[in-house]
Parts: C-alpha cells; structure tokens; sequence
C-alpha cells in the first residue's frame, strides 16, 4: 500500500482498473509516464496482489502490439496504459489493426486537463478522438476532483460505469465486432497519492477467467444439416453474436460453390466445406488449412476457367487477403458471395455480397462431380516437400562404390542452403497444435500460403492491415498469454529482415518478467525482395528499386539479440533448422536464416 495523502487521480485510477479486471481482463501493458503515474502505481499494487498480469515496455507502440497479440490468443482485451501526447499517437498502428482484424483493446490515455489544450501547454495536444475512426467506444473522462473513502461516491460510480461500458464494447455490441475503445483521462496535481482500501484483493476466485473458445458449429434443431457456423473463429477469437432477429442463411447444396477461409476464419470454415461437400480454399493464416476438402495450389486452380471460372457461389470466412485471385473471384458480380460475419470489418468486395452471422447447409444432393474435379486438380498440383530419406541399402552396402555413392548423396542432402520453400515447410514441421504459429507481413507467408499442405496448427498473422508494424511485439503478446499459468508450447514468428528490423524495439524485456517461449525466425535476404514479384519491378530501373523499394540493409542481427538479452542462432542448411527448431525452448531465441535474393 502507497504511503501519503489521497489523490482523485489515484481513486480514479483505482475504479477504472479495479473494474476491468472485476469484469475480466488480466493483462495490463504499461508505458512509463508523469501524467500516468497513478494509473501504473495502481497496476503495480493489483500485480503484487495477483490479480492481473504487468507488462513493462517502454515503446507505446510495442506496448500496443503486445496488447494486441494478447487480445488475439486470448479473446480478452488488455489494458494498455501511456501517458500524454506523442505517447498516445504511438498507439494508433495497434489500434487500427485491431479495428479491422477485430480484436479487442482497451486503450487508456493520460492527459492534461483541458485547459490546457491548444495553449502551448507541454507535451498536450488534442487526444481526444485520436482514434474516432476505428474506436468501437470513446470517452473523455471529466477530470478526477475527489477522493473517496469507502468507494461509494458518485464519481467511483461513473468512473466503473465507463469500465463497464469500454470492457463489453471491445468484445463487441450488438452486430459491431470486437475492436479498440479509447478511454481519455485527464488529471491534475496531484498526480499521485495513497492507494484507497477498497482496492480489489486477491480472492480464491481470482483465477483468471476462461477466454472464449474457439468457434465451433451451434447446435440447431432447425438446421436439417445439423449444425450452423459463424465467422470470428480465430485463436482466442470470441464467436461473433448472432442477433436474435437474424436468422441463419441456409445454403443449398446444389450451386457450384467454395469455400474460402481468409485470415481468422478458424475451423468453423472446414467444418462448413466438409458438410456442403464443397471445396475449401483456405489461406495459411486462417486455422482452416486442414481437412479432406482442402484444395492446395489454389491460386492456379481458381485461375483455371474449368475451376474457378465455373464457380456459382463463394462462402467466405474471415479475411482474405494472400491472393489477387481469390480477391478477384470474390469481386465478380456473377458469383453469388455468402460472407459469415467475422471479427473484422464486413466484406463486400463485389457491392452485392449477403452477410450472415451464421449460415448452415440445407437439405439436398451434394455435387460430387464438382468437388471431385477441384481435389483431383489440388493432388496434382500438392508440393512435396519432405526431405529425401536416407539411402539406407546404400549405406550399408559391402559394395564400397554404392556405400561411398550413397554418403555422398546424404551429405549433399545435409549441406543443401535453405531456401525460402524448406524454410517455412522446417517451421510447418516443427509446429504442433499446443504451439502457436505467427506469420509476419513479408515475402515468406506468401510463400507458405503457396506451398504448405493440410495441418490443424494454431496460426495467428495481423492481416487486418497487413502492415509490418508490431509483428515482434504482437508475437511476444501471443507467447505471453499462450504460456500464462505453465501451460506447454512454444510461440514461433517466421518473417522478413525488414519487418524484424521495423519492429527490433520490441526485443527490449524488463528482467523481472516471465521469459517467454518465444523463437523468432528471420529470413534474411537483405531487403524487401517482395517487391521483385509485383508490377513495379518491370517498370522501375534497378537503381531506383534498390534505392526506395528493396531498401537493402546489413544489419548483424547476432549482435542485436547480444544487445538485447536474446540466445542467437545462424542456419544455414535444413538439418541445423531442424535441430534448433525441434531443441527444447527455454526461453527468447532469435534464429537467422541467410536466403538468397
């Protein structure tokens, strides 16, 4: 307990905090300041007392990120704390994406008081409707101007209210998604003080709350088919809220259709594929790249006019966004486009799309010819990737040209450079169901999304934007609350040099916070090399590419993990991937795999 006289800010801090953690979060992610000092002394004590999780960063815009990827494998927002001015700018990339992905956020913005808006006050500018576009609720709190001794006065109330009310809108109101609210809190000296008795303690229910599950079909006596499925499927995604007066669209079976999962769809978009019978297009990062329906080399087979230019019909879950051609397929106006409302912003890529908060299949014949054409067309174009095994006659020939032949031929095997295919296949490998599997915005998740096959992983990417903003900071989130409570698994990020590079501010850990399981792979090819796949490369000189697009760079990334505390390892063949990736992970790793241009 603080000694010292009572603030208003400090029992204003004291409701706010209390309640949200009374109404479920249990990770709070601070960046120091002055003007916050009462909302970080007042997480600090709730920390001590067990009741929440603190994480410590001193970038906002890491701080926002961890939030997010929190928010992401949990489905319960964070509470992100920072001071005023330039400190609550930083948090608007985190923000953004977490409005279009819809994930839940809960910002909470210091401020000076408003008299000292636009007055040349220090470090004051104009914070509130910072983030109007993308906030689900937003709110300038009047400035704290009591204490309270027993936590009944009319400003403690508010104060609760407003929690109350920012909690349930980040998780999502009525049909809006979940997404970030804004909470503004002005204050004045002084800005600190005793913390107040009525401070919520620790209590045998105190555990942290059980976060939604991941979606799964509803139950529904009215559905001949059985079951119904709803978009917002993702990792820790919260099922999105069916309306009681919007009813479940039922799909006939007949309608040449297929399934595309995008981003966050999760299993519900399998399950869905499975009961119409119909083909599943489904994107790396959506968790539904599994199943018997799963088509692989999509991108060819839905430019193919006897596949894709025969479609009638598209359900769609989640977010799309690794190929031109399912964008494309999406925005014909003679494909009817079922979108199952998920947690990010409604698609309508076409101008005639249906939404449905849940959709089932009707009774009626499936097209067994349709889906039959797709998945001979997926088997011929499967890439197998797996690894030569071992000649083992050879070796253990008494025929010392055919065993010395044979050596060779695995030596070879074992020396061959990784290259970007066996790369993300190594990682794909390695990753199990009690992992989590992060992908950055780079070259390498296109890459993966073009040559992985089937596999029921967990698999988080922010594809709500698809900036390269945060992806470190994100991963470090979903590490961090996959792993609470010592629960087994390892978190991998597979990305880019440049995107690492943007975000290596996030490397920097307090020492007193739990380590995280974390292996962070960087592919390295020293620049932007996503961009010798788009049109630009065709038209720009090489000077101009390298000098404003490709962005090389030589950064030693072994003396960076030195810096920051971080194990280091250099890969270069695919046996040494697959021995760091399946050691046991005590703790940060951050592994470099050199790859060509």
């Amino acid at each position: 307990m603080s000694i010292g006289t009572h603030a208003p800010a400090t029992d204003a801090a004291a409701a706010l905090l209390g309640r949200l953690i009374e109404s479920g979060v249990r990770h709070i992610v601070l960046s120091p300041g002055s003007r916050s000092q009462a909302l970080a002394l007042v997480a600090a004590e709730l920390e001590a007392r067990g009741l929440v999780h603190l994480h410590v960063r001193i970038d906002e815009r890491v701080a926002g990120f961890t939030a997010l990827g929190i928010g992401r494998e949990t489905g319960v927002p964070a509470a992100v704390i920072c001071t005023s001015g330039t400190a609550a700018a930083n948090l608007l990339p985190a923000a953004l994406e977490a409005h279009h992905a819809g994930v839940p956020l809960v910002l909470l913005t210091a401020d000076r008081p408003p008299e000292l808006r636009g007055v040349g006050a220090n470090q004051t500018t104009r914070q509130p409707g910072m983030f109007a576009a993308c906030a689900r609720l937003e709110a300038d709190l009047p400035v704290p101007d009591e204490t309270d001794a027993d936590g009944a006065a009319d400003q403690t109330a508010m104060v609760r209210g407003v929690a109350d009310d920012a909690y349930a809108a980040s998780l999502g109101w009525g049909s809006r998604p979940a997404g970030p609210v804004h909470l503004n809190l002005p204050v004045r000296e002084p800005l600190g003080g005793a913390l107040p008795h009525w401070l919520p303690a620790r209590t045998d229910d105190a555990a942290a709350t059980t976060p939604p599950s991941e979606s799964a079909p509803l139950e529904d006596a009215d559905d001949v088919s059985g079951a119904l499925y709803q978009g917002g499927g993702g990792i820790g995604q919260a099922d999105v809220p069916v309306d009681a007066d919007d009813a479940p669209l039922l799909l006939a079976p007949g309608p040449r259709t297929i399934v595309i999962a995008g981003a966050d769809a999760g299993p519900a978009a399998e399950e869905l594929a499975h009961r119409g019978s119909w083909p599943l297009v489904a994107e790396i990062v959506s968790g539904a790249r599994f199943g018997r329906n799963l088509v692989h080399g999509y991108r060819a087979l839905l430019r193919d006019p006897e596949l894709g230019g025969r479609v009638e019909r598209a359900v769609v879950f989640g977010h799309p966004t690794l190929s031109r051609e399912a964008v494309a397929l999406l925005s014909r106006p003679d494909v009817e486009v079922v979108a199952v409302r998920g947690p990010g912003e409604p698609l309508n890529l076409n101008g005639t799309t249906t939404a449905a908060g849940a959709v089932g299949v009707a009774a009626g014949t499936a097209d067994r010819d349709w889906l039959g054409h797709w998945l001979r067309a997926s088997r011929a174009a499967s890439v197998d990737l797996t690894p030569p095994a071992p000649d083992a006659d050879g070796l253990a020939s008494t025929e010392p040209a055919e065993r010395l032949g044979a050596i060779a031929a695995e030596l070879s095997a074992i020396r061959a450079p990784l290259d970007r295919e066996s790369l993300v296949d190594a990682v794909w490998r390695a990753t199990w169901p009690h992992d989590r599997l992060m992908f950055g915005s780079s070259r390498l998740v296109r890459v993966a999304d073009a040559v992985l096959g089937g596999k029921k992983v967990p698999v988080h990417a922010n594809r709500g934007l698809a900036g390269i903003d945060g992806t470190v900071a994100t991963a470090l989130g979903i590490a961090l609350a996959s792993q609470s409570d010592a629960v087994p698994g390892v978190t991998r990020l597979l990305l880019g040099d440049l995107a690492f590079l943007h975000d290596v501010g996030a490397l920097l850990l307090p020492p007193r916070e739990d380590e995280p399981r974390l292996q962070v792979i960087v592919g390295n090819d020293g620049g932007g090399t996503i961009f010798d796949g788009l049109e630009v490369a065709a038209v720009a000189s090489a000077d101009a590419m390298d000098r404003v697009l490709y962005t090389p760079q030589t950064a030693r990334l072994e003396q960076l993990a030195t810096a920051y505390g971080w194990e280091y390892q250099r890969v270069t063949t695919r046996a040494a991937l697959d021995q760091v990736l399946t050691s046991p992970v005590g703790g940060r790793q951050l592994i470099e795999v050199p790859l060509p241009r």
